[in-house]
């Protein structure tokens, strides 16, 4: 895949429940702060007990989220983010999140996103009401 402008990263943030209500200033502004990295299939992006500090968004291809047992907690979708909890308590990660296709992924690190969120309150508030939709794979 080629690499993605500023304007496609936006593109996609706009879309997803954490991003879509901000202006546009301030998503050009996130998403220049994203990283671009692409998995194989059957390859961890992060496995149960790894020390993270990103939250990732799906741009192309399906994760499945794994608990301790290998049970598949849920299969997310382009558009869909993983991993932000460990942003925010900085401990391990509780799950692994394993490419089932080919994907594309953009993360954002934890330095990167409370700067955004001291810059912009509205983005805690987005997030954590994304983070609570999304709370079924997360307490399993």
């Amino acid at each position: 895949m080629k690499a993605l402008n500023l304007i496609e990263k936006a593109f996609l943030l706009k879309k997803t429940a954490f991003f879509h209500e901000l202006d546009l200033d301030l998503v050009l502004s996130i998403a220049d702060k994203l990283d671009l990295n692409t998995f194989s299939p059957d390859t961890a992006i992060f496995s149960i007990g790894q020390e993270t500090h990103h939250m990732y968004l799906i741009v192309e291809g399906k994760v499945k989220i794994e608990d301790e047992k290998r049970a598949v907690l849920a299969e997310l979708r382009p558009g869909e983010f993983f991993g932000d909890e460990a942003i925010f308590t900085e401990k391990p990660q509780g799950y692994s999140a394993i490419a089932v296709t080919e994907c594309v992924i953009l993360s954002l690190s934890r330095s990167h996103l409370l700067t955004i969120i001291s810059e912009c309150p509205s983005v805690a508030l987005n997030l954590l009401e994304a983070y609570t939709a999304n709370i079924a794979f997360r307490k399993r």
